[in-house]
């Protein structure tokens, strides 16, 4: 997050808790949007945790507890004074920062904090405890944005573990993408699919020795490296062919093998796990360099034990991949954003329960539920039917065991325990998954083989005991195959199944290649929309189809398309007349999956099944809102369906698509051309109009075009230059590969479709605008200047009609189910005006509403040099334009009688979902 995206959002956070402050009800929400969408934090509900119990007199609760930076905060409503004395249990006075320094000394000494902050919604105070007596720094919570740096001390140790953990990761693929390269030059056919199918695979086995080592697994650390290094250059191919074989020897059969086999090549452990079963991979000669790279660089001066096996797996799989190293990127999806779907999905469940547990009093009875809780966690089965290099199984199977040595901690803490070699119950054969992609898949089971030794070590320490890492199991339960055409079932009954997630490629409709849309018109059928569907869709309907008479939930990382327009009604019709349900969705946000290109793709998370969950989740920048009802567009509404409309629902004018040209772009001129078209044929200056598509209008551009409807060919022979641009279009028209513009080359002085009105002004509205916007830019525009394709237009449109479409009602309604381009809004005349309800006013409301409207046009008048792109910033829009908004908001809003009670952007788009349901009927 830049500098300045920050501050935008510390002011944005700043506006919306201005007139909240309930200490109980809206604490933890209030750190938790503060953490995460102010400071970056990726997963701020792990980061903080709330309500620590502590031991003085009585019971007591920290409000919050960061330990990774040491902060304590003591939380206060909007109306206690964060200076003045509050009467304790006991009968003493305190203050809040008094309250927190008596909770910190009941810390242990390594956990007392640094800094503690008080707070109470309209203030901070930060106390460091370096320096105790000293005064507090007061920040308003008013003044935030602009004070926003003082509060980095929040994060940024905590921040040092993830960042350094995935410095590591990143680091170990581009150590791994160097020997690629370098031991890719020794084969005899570097381009062959042989070739590159043995380098991966080998790839992947040196990664496993080089882990190995450094992990202890191999018993020294330096085993590997001093094994490699006993040899001459010359011999080390010979070398790590007889080191594979053995390997994958169990040791009782090693000597049946070579009874004269070489003590430190036999003293190598047994891996087993299919990693180094086949013999039939070529391995070249190396090299000085590449022995040197992979001594050196890769096993002295790199530890390995400290790679992330989620980040790593994706980062290595790409490091490899021939696509995304051409393109220099290195793809994985941030562990923050992979606990936005499995959070909300099981794990938030989870650690409530165990939070419960906790709380039992009785030692034999809150025993026995842990274990039962062990067992639990043992119970549930995951897929992941796109899992790439399973970075979500990985993430997932680190979470559940994360919980399981918690629970292990409880029951065994400091014990030394003897012959319970089943201590451990998480196993990764819960982890099923379906990968396209061949390497991808031995990537994903080695990711989890790393993981499943990292969590080992931290289970050796809790219990005090060696347990036995090596051999590997042999899961094979991660399948190459195309998930849309597998039958899932035969990857994992579903009786046995607890839970499917993922990140299915994100392809829009338009984009797809030929076996794609093959793909999903198998798995929907040529139903009529389905080739406007995006390719994740095809995942939707086979979970659908597959969670049938079950209690399996799934959520899915999604194109945003897929809940807006005509695909929220193409998809979701039938998924919801099948009976699903959203349980919870996050609305759009970015979705960063790219460690150096940071490519940026704007998502949606949905998690749905048949089964009704008590209390569903709504995410919106982050704020969870519990709701009743989670419909198709991701509102907290009706289960309604928008769909396409070529006449407006009620009696209003209506609106139409601006001109489409078709033309190559020979009827449209710059400035530049405009000046030389009238210097060199004047006649031609009656027939070049201004030209207005949204660029044009939003930004305050100029732009030409020549408009000869009812021109003469005489007239039009008199203009050399024109008649040039004229043969260009028809010659443009009939190369085209469309008979619907082939048919207009017969015409082609003329626009394809004429739609500007004669002789009326009319309401331009942009067809595609940027979501950045509280309102999208609309006005009234001069009959003589020609509206292009890129805008809609409203001819017979009246200062009531435009106080309406401008106002946020109607802006609310537009978010809500018009389609996007990336994040921007693509307003759609059959989708978003046709079928929009509008008000039924008094004479008196509507007066009203014209009176705001004009005084809107009034107050954009007041800066004639501003483009509307100026106007509408939230940054730097005038103060009378924004009055004049909030007043015609206002107007609006009681002509529908939503004010006040349903004045939010979710209760009004619910609202107008119900009359949308009653004039429907």
């Amino acid at each position: 997050m830049t500098e300045r995206e920050q501050k935008a959002a510390a002011k944005k956070f700043a506006e919306y808790w201005a007139d909240k402050g309930y200490e109980k009800g809206e604490s933890q929400t209030f750190w938790l949007d503060f953490l995460g969408n102010v400071l970056g934090v990726e997963d701020p509900k792990t980061f903080i945790k709330f309500e620590e119990k502590i031991k003085i007199d009585r019971a007591s609760f920290i409000d919050g507890h960061i330990r990774a930076t040491n902060v304590i905060i003591e939380q206060k409503s909007a109306k206690k004074d964060l200076g003045k004395a509050i009467r304790q249990s006991d009968g003493s006075l305190l203050t809040p920062f008094e309250q927190a320094k008596r909770y910190s000394m009941e810390l242990p000494y390594s956990e007392r904090p640094r800094w503690i902050v008080t707070c109470n919604f309209r203030e901070f105070r930060i106390y460091d405890m370096e320096n105790p007596r000293g005064e507090a720094q007061r920040i308003l919570l008013k003044d935030l944005s602009k004070e926003i740096y003082c509060f980095q001390f929040l994060v940024d140790v905590g921040n040092e573990a993830i960042k350094h953990e995935m410095e590591v990761s990143i680091k170990a693929g581009e150590l791994v993408g160097v020997l690629y390269e370098e031991i890719l030059k020794q084969y005899n056919d570097p381009t062959a699919e042989s070739t590159l199918k043995s380098l991966n695979k080998l790839c992947v086995r040196l990664v496993f020795c080089l882990y190995a080592e450094d992990s202890g697994l191999f018993g020294s650390h330096t085993k590997f490296h001093d094994y490699v290094k006993s040899y001459a250059v010359r011999d080390v191919r010979r070398a790590l062919i007889d080191l594979f074989r053995v390997l994958d020897m169990p040791e009782e059969k090693r000597r049946e093998y070579d009874p004269y086999m070489d003590e430190t090549l036999a003293s190598f452990p047994y891996v087993n796990g299919g990693l180094f079963a086949d013999e039939d991979i070529e391995i070249p000669n190396f090299n000085e360099k590449i022995v040197s790279l992979l001594l050196s660089n890769a096993s002295e001066n790199f530890d390995w034990s400290e790679i992330s096996p989620t980040i790593f797996g994706a980062v290595f799989e790409s490091t490899l991949n021939p696509e995304t190293r051409r393109s220099g990127g290195m793809h994985y999806t941030s562990i923050g954003n992979i606990h936005k779907v499995i959070d909300p999905l099981f794990l938030d469940g989870l650690h409530a329960e165990l939070e419960e547990i906790k709380e039992i009093r009785a030692e034999k009875t809150r025993v026995q539920r842990l274990r039962d809780f062990q067992n639990k966690l043992a119970s549930l089965t995951f897929l992941d039917p796109a899992c790439g290099s399973g970075n979500f199984l990985t993430e997932t199977y680190l979470s559940l065991r994360r919980l399981e040595n918690e629970v292990l901690k409880l029951i065994h803490g400091g014990q030394v325990l003897m012959g319970l070699d089943d201590i451990i119950k998480v196993s990764i054969g819960q982890f099923y998954g379906i990968e396209i992609n061949d390497f991808a898949v031995t990537v994903a089971k080695t990711a989890l083989w790393i993981a499943e030794s990292q969590m080992m070590k931290q289970t050796e320490e809790i219990v005090n005991m060696s347990l036995n890492f090596l051999p590997l199991h042999s899961y094979a339960n991660i399948v190459e195959g195309n998930a849309l055409r597998l039958d899932w079932e035969s990857v994992v009954a579903k009786e046995k199944l607890s839970y499917i997630m993922g990140n299915p490629p994100f392809v829009g409709g338009m984009l797809m290649s030929r076996s794609q849309k093959e793909d999903i018109i198998a798995v929907i059928g040529d139903v009529k929309g389905v080739g406007e569907l995006d390719y994740v869709a095809g995942w939707y309907y086979k979970a659908t189809a597959y969670i049938a008479n079950t209690k399996i939930e799934a959520a899915f990382v999604s194109t945003n398309s897929i809940c807006q327009g005509q695909q929220a009604v193409t998809l979701w019709k039938p998924l919801f007349e099948q009976g699903v349900k959203i349980q919870f969705a996050y609305r759009t946000f970015r979705w960063d999956s790219e460690a150096s290109l940071k490519a940026h793709v704007h998502c949606i998370i949905v998690g749905f099944s048949l089964i009704d969950r008590e209390r569903k989740v709504l995410y919106d920048n982050e704020r969870a809102r519990y709701v009743g009802n989670i419909n198709s567009y991701l509102s907290d509404a009706l289960n309604v369906f928008v769909e396409s409309r070529s006449k407006p629902l009620c009696c209003v004018p209506a609106m139409h698509f601006g001109n489409m040209p078709r033309d190559g772009g020979n009827l449209i001129l710059s400035e530049e051309e405009r000046q030389y078209f009238i210097q060199k044929n004047p006649c031609s200056e009656h027939w070049i109009r201004e030209y207005l598509g949204a660029e044009e209008f939003i930004n305050n551009k100029k732009r030409y075009c020549l408009w000869l409807l009812n021109v003469s060919p005489a007239d039009l022979r008199k203009a050399p230059l024109v008649m040039e641009r004229i043969k260009a279009v028809r010659e443009f028209r009939l190369s085209s590969k469309a008979s619907a513009t082939r048919k207009f080359a017969d015409r082609p002085s003329l626009f394809c479709q004429i739609t500007q009105p004669q002789n009326v002004d009319y309401l331009l509205i942009p067809a595609v605008s940027s979501e950045r916007r509280k309102y999208v830019p609309i006005g009234f525009i001069k009959s003589s200047v020609i509206a292009s394709n890129l805008v809609q237009i409203v001819p017979e449109a009246t200062l009531f009609h435009f106080g309406v479409l401008t106002s946020n009602v109607h802006m609310a309604w537009m978010r809500a189910v018009c389609g996007r381009l990336k994040s921007d809004y693509r307003y759609s005349k059959d989708i978003v005006y046709n079928n929009f309800p509008w008000p039924t006013p008094t004479e008196k409301q509507k007066e009203m509403i014209e009176q705001t409207a004009q005084e809107i046009l009034n107050a954009r008048a007041l800066y004639p040099d501003s483009s509307l792109a100026d106007l509408y910033d939230e940054l730097t829009m005038p103060v009378e334009l924004r009055r004049a908004h909030q007043q015609n908001d206002r107007a609006v809003m009681e002509a529908y009688g939503f004010w006040p009670d349903y004045n939010s952007e979710s209760a009004c788009v619910s609202e107008l979902m119900k009359l949308y349901q009653e004039l429907t009927k």
